[in-house]
């Protein structure tokens, strides 16, 4: 009998893991999306000229590899209907249950099983959550997995006065479409990758934009390209070119982009590069000297953009560095005085070291996983925790990359679960022991004292305490290899 499994979650790693069991003819699954929609972070993210920086024959599956990009780096609407072909190709919607929250998960250890509770899109556990007239209840399932990622719950900022804005405010993720910003002064607080795709598509409407400062990034020029139709036909009819091509972009973040991050040969090449590209950009000494960086290019996630710069450099834009104080009813008030705004876009990433959360997730003997992290999130292999058997982790704790394509990763860590599933099946609910997370631990402290992350910036990339829990420190090539397969001698069985 197949086990039963519970994904939580309809983005990439979800869908990936939907697809594999398909393909292995297991169908005893369910897929519990919050969202009206699968996509995860691209149905989320509607911000303007929102895309990735990931060239897009590397972002996607490598068993769907979809041959008409129209770019090289894919826009937002590209990418989710690149997921949401792939939901209706492999027949995954049956086993969709869309706007289903999981509020919780608990093990019963009597009987081997997770409860996993769910709420409907209302949060009152009562409402209907497909829409059917079936009314939400707790469900027994025999596995499972978590594929809620890295970027999907919006850090907001703790300034004074926030709530006493007049104007409009929205969080970047969650774009406020009825927001005509056309004419009108916007004020935006934060200046990651997000903004620097958003602001030059703003600065072209509003009469004038203000991006507030609070530490300079690296940014590097994007390449970007359109696939003209001679391009196109030739990756769509030329299956070997189109791997080839896919090759190199791995082979490119693996031996060049790596190394940047690694204090390796080129992080003086790719440093040159974007001061190039500053100086290019931005004319202006004074500006200039704002937008440079204090701390080693990869410290902070490096933005990759070739329209942010020539945005910040118009006359009816200002970045602003001065520390902001408070927000008040008229705008945002700095340490010089009040920059007046009609709407406020907050553009401050996401709440990236709370894997998990806000899921209640109960392990052995009642222990929660919240306590089980309090000291900063950990798995091994990014995947599997001490006391929490039959749990599984897509793009867990120190899985993120700098270099290369998630989707590469969330791909290595769904081969290994399916390859946990026949262990479990034989022999009872599987844990990872406690000695492994420590190899794994120990082994993880070691590469990441050689990473640039550890440099002294504050990113996203760590916890509060300054432990680098999201990113992983290796090339890709080597976790493909240490998660090639499942070691029993790593778990615990119960049988």
């Amino acid at each position: 009998m197949s086990p039963r499994i519970a994904i939580i979650g309809a983005g990439f790693g979800g869908l990936c893991m939907a697809i594999q069991l398909e393909r292995a003819g297991i169908r005893s699954y369910t897929i519990f999306e919050k969202g009206a929609g699968v996509g995860g972070t691209w149905r989320d993210n509607t911000y303007p000229g929102a895309g990735c920086d990931i060239p897009s024959h590397l972002y996607s599956f490598s068993f769907e590899r979809y041959s008409s990009w129209t770019r090289r780096y894919p826009g937002q609407p590209e990418i989710l209907g690149y997921l949401e072909g792939c939901a209706d190709s492999y027949g995954l919607r049956p086993r969709i249950r869309l706007n289903t929250e999981v509020v919780s998960a608990a093990f019963d250890e009597a009987s081997g099983r997770w409860r996993v509770r769910t709420a409907s899109a209302n949060g009152d556990g009562d409402g209907d959550a497909n829409g059917d007239g079936e009314k939400n209840e707790d469900e027994v399932f025999d596995v499972v997995v978590s594929a809620m990622g890295q970027l999907n719950r919006p850090y907001l900022p703790d300034i004074p006065g926030m709530s006493s804005f007049a104007g409009a405010a929205f969080h970047s993720a969650r774009w406020d479409h009825s927001q005509d910003l056309t004419g009108r002064r916007v004020a935006v607080i934060g200046n990651g990758s997000s903004a620097a795709q958003f602001v030059p598509k703003v600065a072209e409407v509003a009469a004038h934009l203000d991006v507030f400062q609070r530490t300079a990034n690296w940014v590097v020029p994007k390449p970007d390209a359109v696939f003209g139709p001679r391009m196109r036909a030739a990756l769509h009819r030329m299956p070997l070119l189109r791997r080839a091509y896919r090759e190199w972009l791995y082979r490119y973040g693996e031996n060049t982009l790596y190394p940047a991050l690694a204090g390796g040969w080129s992080a003086d090449l790719v440093r040159r590069r974007a001061l190039e590209h500053l100086h290019a950009q931005v004319p202006d000494p004074e500006l200039r000297a704002r937008l440079t960086p204090g701390y080693p290019l990869g410290c902070k996630r490096v933005v990759i953009d070739s329209g942010f710069y020539p945005a910040l450099t118009r006359p009816d834009v200002d970045v602003v560095t001065d520390p902001i104080t408070r927000i008040v009813p008229e705008g945002v008030r700095t340490v010089a005085g009040l920059r007046e705004a009609d709407v406020i876009v907050y553009a401050t990433g996401f709440r990236t070291s709370e894997f998990l959360a806000p899921v209640r997730i109960t392990g052995r003997g009642g222990r929660g996983l919240a306590e089980e992290w309090r000291e900063g999130a950990e798995a091994y292999l990014g995947i599997a925790v001490p006391r929490f058997p039959n749990l599984f982790l897509l793009y867990g704790p120190n899985t993120n990359l700098g270099h290369n394509s998630i989707v590469f990763m969330i791909e290595c860590q769904v081969r290994y679960i399916m390859g946990c599933l026949p262990h479990l099946a034989a022999r009872g609910p599987m844990e990872v022991r406690p000695e492994a997370m420590a190899t794994w631990r120990r082994s993880l402290e070691r590469a990441m004292g050689r990473m640039v992350w550890q440099a002294g910036c504050a990113s996203w990339y760590k916890n509060e305490a300054g432990r680098v829990t999201n990113n992983w420190p290796g090339t890709a090539s080597l976790y493909r290899r240490v998660t090639g397969a499942p070691r029993p001698d790593a778990f615990h069985f119960a049988r």
